[in-house]
């Protein structure tokens, strides 16, 4: 299920939330700043796991919010390392699993504190960062809708 929508019109500019955005095949998130761009080839839309979220604080006693992992949509209930490779549906959109959305460098940077360095913070998303996905079938998602695997 979605428990959050999140979008960025800039790079670099805080992420928005919102209940309910289009999606465009091909394109991703109508309003996100990597919507439609050129050179952009491969997945256009990102999710991460609640509770991978909750399991981060929990385990590090960190407190980052929803939006600080820079991934669109944030789920609850679904094994997204499950999906990669298969093809999944919210609503009338299609999605393609494409690869694990694994941190990187600037997500270390970002979410480090004086008790974990970046290399922790790598360390500890390894895995359980996310999952990549092309948008193959355009829609609209709202925060409450679930997530059906189709193949």
């Amino acid at each position: 299920m979605i428990q959050a929508i999140f979008v960025a019109k800039k790079a670099k500019q805080a992420q928005i939330e919102i209940e309910a955005v289009k999606v465009d095949a091909g394109k991703g998130i109508v309003g996100d700043r990597y919507y439609g761009k050129k050179g952009n080839d491969g997945p256009n839309i990102t999710f991460v796991a609640l509770e991978e979220i909750h399991a981060f604080n929990e385990n590090f006693e960190q407190r980052i919010t929803l939006s600080d992992t820079r991934r669109n949509v944030v789920t609850y209930g679904v094994s997204l390392n499950d999906l990669v490779g298969k093809r999944f549906r919210i609503g009338d959109a299609e999605f393609y699993g494409v690869e694990l959305c694994e941190p990187c460098a600037l997500l270390g940077k970002r979410l480090a504190t004086e008790e974990m360095s970046a290399a922790q913070v790598v360390k500890a998303w390894l895995h359980k960062g996310g999952l990549r996905a092309d948008v193959v079938r355009s829609g609209v998602l709202r925060v409450g809708m679930p997530i059906e695997q189709l193949d």
